[in-house]
């Protein structure tokens, strides 16, 4: 009880399991839910000021994407990542997307590849207005739409449980010190570097870009590491405490 915003959670147009999934991720992104603590489907029933069978219901929905486990009897443990994982994680990807980008280069056409501009347009824009959930869904859709150019559906798909495993926690710390409006604008370098058919610059570009989302990850495990520590006070709300490039 007491570790989340109050939010209004009921439209007409939504289910309540829905809202409340999408509620969590938020509070996992902003750092309101914290790794390694668990929490109890009616402690964050009360909180939304609901019955507990939809709270429950979303936090299966979050430990089906990797964000939340199971605890027997007790609720469930928000999902911590450590260095390692973030390391084998970005490792992967880069395996995966910066030859793929090349190849997206060599075979995607203009119309498709001008088609990602909006989106990469709005990651910009998402980050610049510190919204944090329509930055990480454009982000998603940016890399996710690109990887599909190469028909792969299989390779789309790991990278998407990747992405899941490896989302920033407490990104509003990040989003204060002004660190995701670069990394937002790499999307739009990395399509201008493909639409005028650079292959090697725009794998350069994604190998930076992969870089960077890692660098801000270590940063942000640092400042949190720190702050657990009481070496220094802790940017942004720690309440009680979602990933993305």
């Amino acid at each position: 009880m007491g570790h989340l915003k109050q939010r209004n959670l009921v439209t007409a147009s939504e289910r309540l399991r829905d809202q409340v999934a999408h509620a969590l991720r938020a509070a996992l992104i902003s750092g309101e839910l914290s790794p390694g603590e668990v929490y109890s489907a009616p402690g964050l029933a009360e909180d939304f000021g609901i019955s507990a069978t939809p709270v429950r219901e979303a936090m299966l929905d979050l430990a089906r994407e990797g964000l939340v486990e199971p605890v027997r009897n007790k609720g469930f443990r928000v999902t911590e990542v450590n260095e390692r994982d973030l390391d084998q994680y970005t490792e992967i990807r880069t395996l995966i997307e910066v030859p793929m980008t090349g190849r997206i280069t060599r075979t995607a056409s203009r119309e498709e590849l001008e088609a990602l501009r909006p989106v990469a347009e709005e990651i910009v824009r998402a980050a610049r207005d510190h919204d944090l959930i329509g930055y990480l869904e454009a982000d998603r859709q940016f890399h996710l739409t690109l990887l599909a150019l190469s028909g792969n559906e299989r390779l789309v798909e790991t990278v998407s449980d990747l992405r899941k495993r490896s989302r920033l926690y407490g990104l509003t710390t990040l989003d204060e010190r002004g660190e995701l409006i670069h990394s937002a604008e790499e999307h739009l370098e990395l399509l201008d570097l493909m639409l005028a058919g650079d292959v090697k610059g725009a794998e350069k570009c994604m190998t930076r870009h992969l870089g960077h989302v890692r660098s801000l990850w270590a940063k942000n495990e640092q400042a949190g590491k720190a702050a657990r520590d009481g070496s220094r006070p802790a940017a942004g709300p720690r309440a009680g405490a979602g990933r993305g490039a």
